[in-house]
């Protein structure tokens, strides 16, 4: 299924102002770590990080994220006497490509230096796929004159979180053509070991050395190039760290020395055909949208570049691992969002990203006992543990002397049943009842306690409630009985007890262990049936519309179209308090709840909830998270053309960053969403009973879509074609 066309991404100019967006564009990765796309010499304004996977450290007061590593891309070149820099001189030609088949980032330069002196460069990268320990530079250098070049390579430790600086220096060395790091995280203690070689091909080699600087060991190679001749420079770096291997720094040196002397092209070949394996499973062909088609594969390798595929006790943050926006916090957008594309292509990785949650379930009850509550409920934001790490206040983004109160992590309490929606689908997907015995159930149990548990019982209604809570939709918080949460909490508890009756029949021994381990009697799912039973629920019978939560038809009606054109959301525009107060939404909750939980809606119901959400949804600068979900509804009430247009607001996000926070880093959900909405909404496919079916609602202007899926171990193709 794989084709030539709409593979590259293409920078053709650099400008410094876009540099932000472009890093981020041009971020590589291998499911270990990902490092944004800056260049190897320095520009103002750069954001030049590698995140690892797992690698948290704290920010006194403030909160926890992931730690920015020694910087391995720093690679200088000194041309008889001028350094090379794009923001000095003449750039004459400038192209920079991402190839998404392999992750290989290309830059092709003609540079006059300031003294008048024509170069040709050109560097590349990439982070071994075959093994992710490994990261590869070179550089060719081609002179138009005779001349000397000097070549520094250093392996910073001089690295920050936009002034914050996690790393402690252990200990480092230099050989002839190598050097070597260790360093520790100050508050988590984890141990980081890095090593980096050096090799220079072709010019006349006049000294070779190294510079034994604290902090930043650096290897120089000087040479004399001829007119006409060219140069190939070669970095290999190694990271380790101490969550794999007890000797991080010992293992860095190690794989480098079982390299062989020229060592790109084996390991080229090696992680190349390891992408090409990826692509296999997870490539979608669109003929007929080369743009979406594009957007679709930038997408999906993005993901791909972030997913563990070596460690279950990691998960995929909302910027992946390409930014610092969100400090690498995990949220509801990886089970929602992200997860259902690995569960249908790559079961292997949704197992890991599912296995983090299992492994932080701890975290989870720490944070129900916190709140005066039972059993589990997941942090809003999660990083190493589990435990909760929104920030609890944060700077005014436009007037630095005030604070923000953030809510989410006190009230946005959904996560805990879309963990489970997520656990429940991939089990329903794949049949790994392994896991569901091992792992899952539990998870289910102890979250179905937390609801039960949660939930405040009304009198005058005979109703259990969940008040003052904060839904998807964001711009309202401190709401009761919000729809999608009562309606995912109902759903957890009923499936939490269809577990525990499955489990007992399918092995009653795990069954026994988890009701005795988790003090489990038949008072307590008494309880569960009572509360699942008589949770609020408010639908107009004779409308079909279910209130997004209870107030939410009484709140001040306000018309989009008479705020268009705008360049900023809803609540920039009204403030907190205002979006709060009208009835705008920054993502529709009762539409994301049709996605998941169709069963409670019939086609009458179902467009008429859209319908009317639709007409209050702030599209363009509202939630990067709903666009996809609203194509794929406006796929299932018939209008692929308003399909469309949703799709492609997600689909650009980042590409041509339409949200313009795209320099924050990947919208890793987005990404997620985008998948989807082709797969469910335009594919239009569904798992059945009978097995894999298709409803398709393509774009008129699509020719064909292609695209595999896994259901029970069973590769499956569909290829769909417009008449």
């Amino acid at each position: 299924m794989l084709n030539e066309r709409n593979w590259i991404v293409t920078e053709t100019c650099f400008d410094l102002k876009r540099q932000n967006h472009a890093e981020t564009i041009f971020t590589i990765g291998n499911g270990y770590l990902g490092t944004r796309g800056a260049h190897e010499e320095r520009y103002p304004g750069e954001e030049r990080t590698t995140f690892i996977h797992g690698v948290f450290d704290d920010v006194p007061i403030v909160f926890t994220e992931l730690v920015n590593a020694p910087d391995w891309l720093d690679l200088n070149v000194h041309l008889a006497g001028e350094w090379f820099s794009l923001t000095e001189g003449e750039v004459l030609a400038y192209r920079r490509q991402l190839d998404l088949r392999n992750g290989l980032l290309t830059r092709e330069v003609v540079w006059r230096s300031p003294h008048g002196l024509r170069w040709e460069l050109t560097f590349e990268r990439f982070a071994s796929l075959a093994n992710p320990h490994l990261l590869c530079q070179r550089v060719r250098v081609r002179s138009l004159q005779d001349g000397v070049v000097e070549v520094r390579a250093m392996l910073s430790g001089d690295t920050d979180n936009l002034n914050y600086k996690h790393w402690e220096w252990i200990g480092q060395g230099i050989g002839r053509d190598t050097a070597w790091l260790h360093l520790r995280t100050r508050t988590s203690g984890i141990e980081l070991g890095a090593a980096t070689r050096l090799t220079v091909y072709g010019g006349q080699t006049i000294q070779q050395t190294g510079w034994d600087a604290r902090n930043g060991p650096t290897l120089v190679t000087t040479f004399a190039l001829k007119s006409g001749e060219t140069v190939e420079i070669e970095k290999i770096t190694a990271f380790y760290t101490s969550r794999e291997t007890n000797d991080p720094q010992g293992a860095a040196r190690r794989v480098l020395e079982t390299l062989p002397q020229r060592a790109w092209e084996a390991m080229w070949e090696n992680h190349a055909r390891a992408w090409q394996r990826e692509w296999e499973a997870c490539d979608v062909l669109i003929e007929g949208d080369d743009r979406a088609h594009l957007a679709v594969r930038f997408s999906l390798f993005q993901l791909l570049a972030a997913a563990p595929r070596q460690d279950e006790r990691v998960s995929i943050g909302a910027k992946a691992l390409s930014g610092y926006g969100y400090r690498g916090h995990v949220f509801w957008d990886t089970e929602i969002f992200m997860l259902p594309f690995f569960t249908c292509t790559r079961p292997e990785i949704a197992r890991n990203l599912l296995s983090y949650r299992y492994h932080t379930l701890e975290g989870a009850r720490l944070k129900a006992r916190q709140n005066g509550f039972k059993g589990a409920q997941f942090a809003w934001e999660s990083a190493a543990t589990g435990e909760e790490v929104t920030p609890t206040w944060v700077p005014h983004p436009t007037d630095r002397t005030k604070l923000i109160r953030i809510w989410t992590g006190d009230i946005q309490i959904h996560i805990s049943a879309d963990v489970c929606y997520a656990i429940w689908q991939y089990w329903q997907i794949t049949g790994d009842d392994d896991f569901m015995i091992q792992r899952g159930a539990e998870i289910f149990f102890d979250v179905a306690r937390f609801w039960a548990s949660r939930a405040e019982w009304n009198a005058e209604t005979g109703c259990y409630e969940f008040n003052d809570v904060i839904g998807p939709d964001e711009y309202h918080d401190h709401v009761d009985n919000n729809a999608y949460t009562n309606a995912l909490a109902r759903w957890n508890l009923k499936t939490a007890l269809a577990v525990l009756s499955w489990l007992e029949g399918r092995d009653p021994q795990r069954a026994a262990e988890l009701r005795r381990s988790l003090e489990l009697d038949e008072k307590e799912l008494r309880r569960w049936r009572e509360v699942a039973e008589k949770i609020y629920w408010k639908q107009d019978e004779s409308s079909g519309l279910i209130e997004q939560f209870e107030g939410y038809f009484q709140r001040k009606q306000i018309d989009l179209q008479a705020l268009e054109p705008r360049t900023q959301s809803i609540q920039s525009l009204l403030g907190i308090e205002g979006a709060s107060d009208a009835n705008i939404l920054k993502q529709p909750d009762v539409v994301m709840l049709a996605y998941l939980l169709p069963e409670l809606f019939d086609e009458k119901t179902l467009r008429a909830n859209y319908e009317y959400y639709t007409a209050r949804t702030d599209h363009t600068f509202g939630s990067s998270l709903g666009p996809a979900i609203h194509a794929i509804i406006a796929c299932r009430v018939g209008k692929p053309d308003e399909a469309y247009e949703h799709f492609m607001r997600a689909a650009l996000a980042d590409l041509e960053d339409v949200r313009g926070n795209a320099g924050d880093g990947i919208h890793a959900a987005s990404a997620g969403g985008i998948w989807q909405a082709v797969v469910f909404g335009f594919g239009g496919l569904r798992f059945e009973p009978e097995g894999v079916k298709t409803h398709p609602c393509l774009p008129r202007h699509w020719k064909r879509l292609a695209f595999r899926v896994k259901y029970r171990g069973q590769a499956c193709e569909v290829d769909l074609r417009n008449p």
